[in-house]
C-alpha cells in the first residue's frame, strides 16, 4: 500500500526503496561534512577544549553553540521581513532567475485556523487570480513558556531563519509558484505535484549556497546540512515508521541524536509521521531529482549551460512531477 500511494502521490522515477537507501546514503555523507566543518571551528568557539571522540558530539556542541545566535521571540517576524528584499537583491545581482516585482509577497503573522501545522508557510494565488498577493505566513510565538520559544528559536537560529527563507519565499515556494501560474497548462498549475513543489525549495536552498550565499561561511554551510538532514530524515522516518515498524523513541533519537533536532521540532514530526504517509518524502525525493537533472544539463551542455536560462525553462512547466519535466526539456532541447 506504501508504494502504492508513493507511486500516485509522489510520481518519482525512484521506488520509495531507492529514495530510502538514498536518504541513507547521505545522511552518512552530510554527518561527515558536518564533522569536518565543526572541527576546523572548534579552535575558534570552543579555544582549547578537547574535540570529542564521538563525530555526532562534536558536531552536536558546534550546532548548540551557533543555535544561541537567534532573534528574540518579539522580532521573529521582523527579521523575516527584513530577510525578503536581501534574498530578492543576492537572486538579482547573481542573475539566477528572473523575479517579477508585480507579483506582490506579503509577509504576515499566521491566520489563527493555520496556528500549529507549521511553523512558516506559504499560500499563493492559483492561476485564475495571478495578480493576488502570495502570503508567507509566520507562525507566532505568542502564549509560549519562554522554555518552549527558547526551544524553537534555538531550531530557527540567525542562520537557518535565511534558509527558512529561501525555502519558503525566494528563490522557493513563492518564486516557484508565479512561475506556475504562468504555464500555459492549467492542469499543471492546479494540480501541482507536491515532490517537485517541495523539492524546488530544497534544492533552491542548495543552489544559493552554492553561488556564494552567505559569502561561504562555515558556520552558514554547517547550518545548512542540518537543515538538509531534516530532508534527509524526513523520507528515512517515514519509509521507516510506515513500512518497517520504527518506534517513537527509535524515530526520536534519529531525530534529535543524527539530524540534532530540537526536541519541540522532533515530537512535532513524529506526530505529523504519525498522522500521513508518504508526503514527507516529497522534500528529498524532489531535491534529488531536480539536483541531479541540472548536473545532467551541465555535463550534457557544458559550457553553454545557463543557470538562469534552465532554472525559468524547468520552472516553466508548471507544478508537474520532476519525470515529467525532464522529458519535456530534453525533447524541447533535442
Amino acid at each position: 500500500m506504501y508504494a502504492k500511494k508513493f507511486q500516485f502521490d509522489i510520481q518519482s522515477s525512484y521506488s520509495p526503496e531507492e529514495i530510502y537507501q538514498k536518504a541513507l546514503k547521505r545522511k552518512d555523507e552530510l554527518h561527515k561534512e558536518m564533522y569536518t566543518i565543526s572541527v576546523s571551528l572548534w579552535n575558534k568557539y570552543m579555544g582549547k577544549k578537547p574535540v570529542p571522540d564521538d563525530s555526532l558530539l562534536t558536531v552536536r556542541v558546534m550546532i548548540d553553540y551557533l543555535s544561541s545566535k537567534h532573534v528574540s521571540r518579539d522580532s521573529f517576524q521582523q527579521a523575516i521581513e527584513t530577510q525578503i528584499p536581501e534574498l530578492e537583491k543576492f537572486v538579482s545581482d547573481k542573475n539566477l532567475i528572473y523575479l517579477d516585482p508585480k507579483k506582490p509577497l506579503v509577509v504576515r503573522k499566521e491566520p489563527a485556523y493555520m496556528a500549529g501545522v507549521a511553523g512558516a508557510s506559504i499560500s499563493a494565488p492559483g492561476p485564475y487570480d495571478k495578480d493576488a498577493n502570495t502570503f508567507y505566513n509566520v507562525g507566532s510565538l505568542a502564549g509560549w513558556t519562554d522554555e518552549r520559544a527558547e526551544s524553537y528559536l534555538r531550531e530557527y537560529n540567525h542562520y537557518i531563519l535565511q534558509i527558512l527563507s529561501i525555502h519558503e519565499a525566494v528563490p522557493g515556494h513563492y518564486t516557484q509558484l508565479v512561475y506556475s501560474n504562468q504555464s500555459p497548462s492549467i492542469i499543471k498549475s492546479i494540480f501541482g505535484n507536491g515532490s517537485m513543489i517541495e523539492g524546488w525549495a530544497v534544492y533552491s536552498e542548495r543552489m544559493m549556497l552554492e553561488s556564494g550565499y552567505g559569502n561561504n561561511e562555515q558556520e552558514m554551510w554547517l547550518m545548512y546540512y542540518k537543515w538538509h538532514l531534516r530532508a534527509v530524515c524526513n523520507t528515512i522516518l517515514d519509509y521507516s515508521v510506515h513500512v518497517k515498524n520504527m518506534s517513537e523513541k527509535d524515530g526520536l533519537h534519529l531525530l534529535m541524536d543524527e539530524a540534532f533536532q530540537q526536541e519541540a521540532e522532533a515530537k512535532g514530526k513524529w506526530k505529523r509521521c504519525s498522522l500521513t504517509q508518504v508526503q514527507l518524502c516529497s522534500y528529498f525525493t524532489g531535491f534529488t531529482e531536480i539536483y541531479d537533472l541540472r548536473e545532467e544539463s551541465k555535463t550534457k551542455l557544458g559550457k553553454a549551460f545557463d543557470l538562469k536560462k534552465w532554472h525559468e525553462q524547468f520552472l516553466s512547466y508548471g507544478s508537474a512531477p520532476v519525470k515529467e519535466i525532464k522529458t519535456l526539456m530534453h525533447d524541447l532541447n533535442n
